[in-house]
């Protein structure tokens, strides 16, 4: 990698920040809302995929991918929704990290929509029966599920997704060049497993531990 120059002028106050991007509008302030009304829950609803950011009590941050059919994540009242914790590869960063510290940030992704909406609150595992069984997919219940009550709620507008071109498939770049997870783990992990060996472990658990 080639050497930069060091990094000097940094922002260090509110007041220097708004200096250069300026005040929001009222229209943009006024978006936030308290509860999810029908227009988060619509969108809830068509979202198969919801990006779960959480901090441990020393304020280490981690994102973490959730995925599942459409109307996964159940909003059982306007406060409150619910997230399946299905089977993965136990580090159980997220739960690890509501434990220590509650408060998450939810961020919902919609195939094709360039808007978001962006979720915030605290949030608990739990593990009652009836909420489980709601959540079963081909017979399979989650082990846990992860409880939100939720604070603030926003739809986010679509400028990063017109400027990613994230949903246009024109846009999007070869990936043959990539690694592969298999040859990550063995990379970073320093693993005696061959990158051979760990795709076939890999493709077997998804196989098998999907639900």
């Amino acid at each position: 990698m080639e050497r930069h120059p060091p990094i000097e002028d940094r922002v260090e106050s509110l007041a220097a920040l708004r200096a250069i991007v300026g005040e929001p509008s009222h229209r943009v302030l006024s978006k936030q809302i308290a509860a999810l009304d029908e227009l988060c829950r619509a969108f809830i609803a068509h979202a198969p995929m919801v990006l779960i950011a959480s901090s441990d009590a020393a304020g280490n941050m981690d994102i973490s991918p959730k995925g599942d059919p459409l109307g996964f994540v159940h909003v059982l009242d306007p406060t409150t929704l619910a997230i399946p914790d299905r089977l993965g590869n136990r580090r159980v960063d997220t739960l690890h990290n509501i434990l220590e510290n509650p408060r998450v940030g939810l961020l919902f992704l919609v195939p094709g929509k360039q808007e978001t909406l962006r979720v915030s609150g605290t949030a608990f595992i739990a593990r009652d029966g009836w909420l489980r069984e709601r959540m079963a997919v081909r017979g399979k219940c989650p082990d846990h599920t992860i409880v939100v009550s939720v604070q603030e709620a926003m739809f986010h507008c679509a400028k990063c997704m017109i400027r990613s071109g994230l949903w246009d498939t024109a846009q999007w770049p070869a990936t043959g060049n990539l690694p592969s997870l298999a040859q990550a783990m063995v990379t970073h992990g320093t693993l005696s497993e061959s990158v051979e060996e760990m795709q076939t472990l890999i493709a077997r658990d998804a196989s098998t531990r999907l639900y």
